[in-house]
C-alpha cells in the first residue's frame, strides 16, 4: 500500500513509523518531540558535541544535523532500543557515566564501533569516540568500559558496616546509561509554552520598546518585560551583592542580557523571527562605570596580611618575581540550561538543572513576589556544571511566564545562548614575589591579583576572598600579603568555576617555586617539600591545621618523580625537535563556604512497611554525592547500602544540604549524613538496651538487634508514625566550624582543607610550538576514600579540565559561543593518568573524609607550564599556553 504524500516513513529500534512529511526538520527534534525517545541529548545542534549520536543502518551520524528527508525508508538506533546490554553494564561497572548527559552518545558511538571491530585497541576506541565530547570523565574510565565489554557483573553491594572504602557502582548510574534519566529539557508537559528571550545584541546599551502589544497580537505570543516582574527585580548569589535584573530595564551591562520573554506554543515560536521585535537598541560609552555605587569599578577587595612581607623579601637570601595573565575560560557542560516551570494549585513548581535548589527557590521567590513556601524546586539532573549552574538563569523567566498565564512555560537555551550570557572563569592579571633563605625555606611573599567579574557580582566576592587565603599554596609562610580585586566591566560575567579562582593564583605561585629552587640549585620537588605545611602549623590566616597531607601527597610522589625525570633525560639524548619536560605543582583547597555559616540536614528514617529513606538533598551534578552519602549514612545506622531508598533533591521534599560547590559535600554533608544514621541508630539501641556493638538486621517489616548472645525484635507497624511518615527517624545538621577573618584576613576560614600534588610529563615541538602531554601523575589526600572509584573519575575530569585550561581555552565574547570555536580536550588529548590516594584522616571530615572535586584540577596547568619550562628554558606567561606563545616564550629565552 502506498504511503499518503504528506507522510514519511523510518523504523526506529524496530518498529516502523508514519510521521508528518517535513523534510527539513532534524532528525533530534522528530526523535525527542514527535516520538518522545528523548534518550537522543541535544547539547549544540551543530553536530559538536555528539550528543544526539544515534545509528542510521547502523552507522553513527549526529541526529542533530541530519533532516528527516536523510533517514526516509532507514532505520534508526537510539538508546532506548538497547537494554541492558553488555556494554552498558560496563559503563556502570568502571563509573563510566558521570552527569549523564553525553552517556547516550557515547553508548551508541561505542555501540557501533564494537560491532565493526571484533578486537578493539585502545587507540581504536580514542578514534571511535573522538567525535563526542564529554566535561566530566577525562574519558579513561569510558574508554576503560569499551575495552572491557568481555567481563560481566557488577561489584556485590557491599554488607552491612562495610559500605565506605567500596567500589560502590554509582546507585544513580542505571537511567544513564539507559538514556532515561531526566534532564532540563526532557520533561514536557501538555499545552506547555516555549519561551525565549529577546537579548541585547553588544553593551553597554540602552533601548527603549516600541508598541510591544500590537505585536504580541500581531504574532499571537505572550510578552513579558522588566514591568511585569512583581517582586525585586535583582538578584545575587550572595545577597548583599544582588545587582544583576531578571530582565534588564532600560540599559544592559552585558551582550546577550535578557530583556524581554516572548512565549507562546512551541510551533509558533519555533517560527518566530526576534529581528522584528518592537525595541530601538542606544549605544552608551564603555568608559562609564559599569554601577554607579562603584565609580572605580572595583566589586571587593579581599586581603590576607601575616607578618612583614616586605621586610621578609628585602632580607632574603633569594627572591624570584613573576607575573601572569588568564584568560576567561568557559564551562562547555554539555547541557545547556533548560527546565520547566508550572503551577501546582498556588505553588509555583520549577524544574530546571541547578546546583542550589534552595538558593535557585530563594532568588526565585524574591524576584517573583512569592512567599518562598509557595516556590518548589525539583532540580532535574544536571548535565554538568561545574560552578556556573549555582547562579539563576532561567528559572525566575519560566517562573515569571507560568505565573502570569497559568500555564506550563518551557525554556532551553540554544548553545551561543547558554555560552554568551552564562558566567565564567574569572580572567586574571596576577604578580607575586617569593623570598626564601639560603637553606630554601620559604621566608616571605606577596601576591596581587586583578579578577575580572564582569557585568555583575556573582560569586566576584567569593573568589577575592578564596585567592589570599590560597594564594600561598599548600606552604608554610611565615611573612605574607596577598590582595585580590574583583573587578566590574562590560565583559561576561565571572562566577564560580571549579577553584574559584584558586586555581589562576596557583599558576603563579607554583611557576615562582621553579624559579627559586632553580637559584637554589635544589630539586623542584624536594624544595617543596622541604617547605609543606606540617602538622600543628600555622597557614598565612594564622589557623593551627591538624590531618595535614600536602607532605604524604609530595612523598608519594618521590619515585615517579624520579622515574621522569629519567625519562625526559634519555628522550632528550636523542636528539629532534621534540624537547621533553616534566613538571610539578601543588595544591590545598578550603571545603566549603569561607569563614561564614556552611550547613547542610540530613534526614533518614524507616516506614511502617519497612522501607529505610534517606532524604538526600545535595545535588549530584555527576561528582556522586548520591552514592557518596549514603555510603556514609549506611555505615553510621549499620544498615546495607542497597536497603537505602534515595529521595533525592527537591525544595518540598529533602532538607536544605547547601549548594554543590566547594567540594563541601562529601564533607559537609557527609557529616549531616554520619550524625543522622548514628542518631538513628542510638535511638534503636535504647529502645531495646542492646550495646553500642549490636548489628541491625531490617527484614519486611522487623526491625533486629542482636549482639550475638541476644535478639530484640522491633515491629514497625506497631510504631506511631511521625509528621513525615516515619516510624523511626533522625534529621541532623553540621556546619563546619569555621571563624571569620578579621580585617587583615586573619581567622579560620575553613575547617577542613584537601590535599594534592601532581606531575605532567610532556613534549615540545621546537618548530611547530605544539605540546603534547603524556602522562600526569596525581597524588591526592582524601583523608578517607570513601569510594575510590568515584574518586578516580573526579582525578580524570579534574585533569581533563586543567589541562584545556593550560593548552587550549579561551572564550573571547562574540568568536567562541558554540563548542567548534572553543575547543575542550577530546579523546585524542587525554594523557595517562596514574592516580595515588593518600588518607591523612582529618579530625573533622566524617570518617577523616576530605574534599577532592575542585582539588584536581588546581596543579594540572601549573605543572604542565613547568614542564613546558623544563623541556624548553621558556616560561609561558599568558594562558593558554597556544603554540605561537610557547615559540614566542622560547625565542624570548634564547635572547635573554
Amino acid at each position: 500500500m502506498n504511503r499518503p504524500l504528506d507522510t514519511m516513513t523510518l523504523t526506529v529500534n524496530g518498529q516502523a513509523y508514519s510521521l508528518p512529511a517535513d523534510p527539513a526538520r532534524r532528525l533530534s527534534e522528530v526523535l525527542r518531540d514527535g516520538l518522545g525517545l528523548r534518550g537522543t541529548k541535544v547539547g549544540c545542534d551543530a553536530g559538536d558535541c555528539g550528543a544526539c549520536t544515534v545509528l542510521v543502518d547502523g552507522a553513527p551520524i549526529c541526529a542533530c544535523l541530519t533532516p528527516l528527508a536523510q533517514v526516509e525508508g532507514c532505520h534508526v538506533e537510539t538508546v532506548e532500543g538497547l537494554q541492558d546490554t553488555a556494554l552498558q553494564e560496563a559503563f556502570l561497572r568502571h563509573g563510566a557515566a558521570q552527569c549523564g548527559i553525553c552517556t547516550p552518545g557515547m553508548v551508541m558511538a561505542a555501540t557501533a564501533f564494537l560491532r565493526e571491530t571484533k578486537a578493539p585497541t585502545r587507540a581504536g576506541v580514542e578514534e571511535a569516540l573522538g567525535g563526542v565530547l564529554c566535561r566530566c570523565t577525562g574519558y579513561t574510565r569510558i574508554i576503560d568500559a569499551v575495552l572491557d565489554i568481555g567481563q560481566s557483573g557488577l561489584h556485590n553491594m557491599p554488607d552491612a558496616g562495610h559500605a565506605v572504602g567500596a567500589d560502590v557502582p554509582r546507585l544513580d548510574g542505571a537511567p544513564k546509561v539507559a538514556g532515561s534519566e531526566v534532564f532540563g529539557a526532557d520533561h514536557q508537559m501538555t499545552d506547555a509554552l516555549l519561551v525565549r528571550a529577546v537579548r541585547a545584541p553588544k553593551a553597554p546599551m540602552e533601548f527603549t520598546f516600541g508598541d510591544i502589544g500590537a505585536w504580541a497580537a500581531s504574532q499571537n505570543v505572550h510578552v513579558f518585560t522588566a514591568a511585569d516582574i512583581p517582586g525585586q527585580n535583582r538578584f545575587g548569589v550572595i545577597p548583599a551583592f544582588a545587582d544583576q535584573p531578571a530582565l534588564a530595564e532600560a540599559r544592559v551591562r552585558l551582550q546577550g542580557e535578557a530583556v524581554a520573554l516572548v512565549a507562546g506554543p512551541p510551533e509558533q515560536i519555533e517560527q518566530l523571527d526576534l529581528k522584528s521585535f518592537p525595541i530601538t537598541w542606544t549605544a552608551t560609552p564603555d568608559t562609564e562605570p559599569v554601577h554607579a555605587a562603584h565609580p572605580d569599578n572595583i566589586l571587593i577587595t579581599g586581603k590576607v596580611r601575616r607578618g612583614e612581607a616586605k621586610k621578609a623579601l628585602s632580607r632574603a637570601a633569594h627572591v624570584a618575581k613573576g607575573a601572569m595573565q588568564t584568560p576567561y575560560v568557559e564551562h562547555a557542560y554539555i547541557e545547556p540550561e533548560a527546565g520547566i516551570a508550572w503551577m501546582d494549585g498556588d505553588t509555583l513548581v520549577i524544574q530546571a538543572c541547578t546546583q542550589a535548589p534552595v538558593m535557585d527557590r530563594d532568588e526565585t521567590a524574591l524576584i517573583l513576589g512569592l512567599p518562598e513556601d509557595k516556590v518548589r524546586i525539583i532540580p532535574a539532573a544536571t548535565g554538568g556544571g561545574f560552578g556556573s549552574k549555582l547562579d539563576i538563569s532561567l528559572q525566575p523567566l519560566i517562573g515569571l511566564v507560568a505565573l502570569k498565564t497559568g500555564k506550563p512555560a518551557r525554556m532551553i537555551y540554544s548553545r551561543s545562548e547558554s555560552m554568551a550570557t552564562t558566567t565564567k572563569r574569572h580572567p586574571s592579571q596576577m604578580t607575586g614575589q617569593i623570598g626564601c633563605d639560603k637553606t630554601g625555606r620559604i621566608t616571605g611573599m606577596v601576591f596581587d591579583g586583578d579578577f575580572n567579574t564582569g557585568a555583575y557580582a556573582s560569586w566576584g566576592p567569593t573568589v577575592s576572598g578564596r585567592v589570599p587565603v590560597h594564594a600561598s599554596g599548600p606552604y608554610y609562610i611565615p611573612n605574607y600579603h596577598a590582595e585580590a580585586r574583583a573587578n566590574y566591566s562590560y565583559q561576561p560575567i565571572s562566577g564560580a568555576f571549579r577553584g574559584f579562582g584558586v586555581p589562576q593564583a596557583a599558576i603563579l605561585q607554583e611557576s615562582i617555586f621553579d624559579d627559586l629552587a632553580a637559584k637554589l640549585g635544589m630539586d623542584r620537588l624536594a624544595f617543596r617539600q622541604l617547605n609543606a605545611l606540617q602538622d600543628g602549623q600555622d597557614t598565612v590566616c594564622g589557623q593551627t591545621l591538624h590531618g595535614v597531607g600536602i607532605a604524604a601527597c609530595l612523598e608519594a610522589l618521590k619515585n615517579p618523580w624520579t622515574a621522569a625525570l629519567a625519562r625526559a633525560e634519555a628522550a632528550n639524548a636523542k636528539g629532534g625537535i621534540l624537547r621533553h619536560g616534566v613538571g610539578v605543582a601543588s595544591c590545598w583547597y578550603g571545603c566549603g563556604n569561607t569563614a561564614i555559616a556552611n550547613p547542610s540536614t540530613i534526614r533518614v528514617g524507616l516506614t511502617a512497611e519497612g522501607a529505610l529513606c534517606l532524604h538526600q538533598g545535595a545535588v549530584d551534578i555527576g561528582q556522586g554525592s548520591n552514592t557518596v552519602i549514603p555510603q556514609i549514612c549506611a555505615d553510621a545506622l549499620g544498615l546495607p547500602l542497597a536497603q537505602f531508598q534515595i529521595i533525592g533533591a527537591d525544595t518540598a521534599l529533602t532538607p536544605d544540604c547547601g549548594k554543590t560547590s566547594g567540594s563541601r559535600q562529601t564533607y559537609v554533608t557527609g557529616s549531616a549524613a554520619l550524625r543522622a544514621g548514628q542518631a538513628l541508630r542510638a535511638r534503636i539501641l535504647s529502645m531495646t538496651n542492646m550495646g553500642a556493638e549490636a548489628s541491625l538486621l531490617l527484614q519486611g517489616t522487623t526491625l533486629i538487634v542482636s549482639d550475638g548472645t541476644a535478639e530484640r525484635k522491633i515491629a514497625l507497624q506497631d510504631l506511631e508514625a511521625d509528621a513525615h511518615g516515619y516510624v523511626l527517624s533522625a534529621e541532623e545538621t553540621y556546619d563546619p566550624p569555621t571563624q571569620p577573618l578579621d580585617e587583615n584576613g586573619q581567622g579560620a576560614p575553613y575547617a577542613v582543607y584537601g590535599y594534592g600534588a601532581q606531575i605532567a610529563e610532556l613534549s615540545v615541538d621546537m618548530r611547530l610550538g605544539t605540546v603534547k602531554v603524556s602522562k600526569i601523575t596525581a597524588a591526592h589526600d582524601l583523608g578517607r576514600v570513601i569510594n575510590p572509584g568515584l574518586a578516580e573519575g573526579q582525578v580524570h575530569g579534574g585533569i581533563a579540565q586543567g589541562l584545556g585550561m593550560a593548552l587550549m581555552e579561551v572564550f573571547i565574547p562574540g568568536r567562541t559561543e558554540n563548542l567548534h570555536d572553543y575547543l575542550i580536550p577530546t579523546t585524542g588529548d587525554m594523557p595517562q593518568i596514574e592516580t595515588i590516594f593518600v588518607e591523612v584522616p582529618d579530625p573533622e571530615g566524617p570518617m577523616g573524609a576530605k574534599g577532592l572535586g575542585e582539588h584536581v584540577l588546581i596543579p594540572t596547568a601549573p605543572a604542565i607550564l613547568n614542564a613546558i619550562r623544563h623541556a624548553t628554558g621558556a616560561l609561558v606567561t599568558q594562558l593558554p599556553a597556544l603554540p605561537h606563545r610557547v615559540l614566542a616564550a622560547i625565542k624570548e629565552a634564547q635572547d635573554k
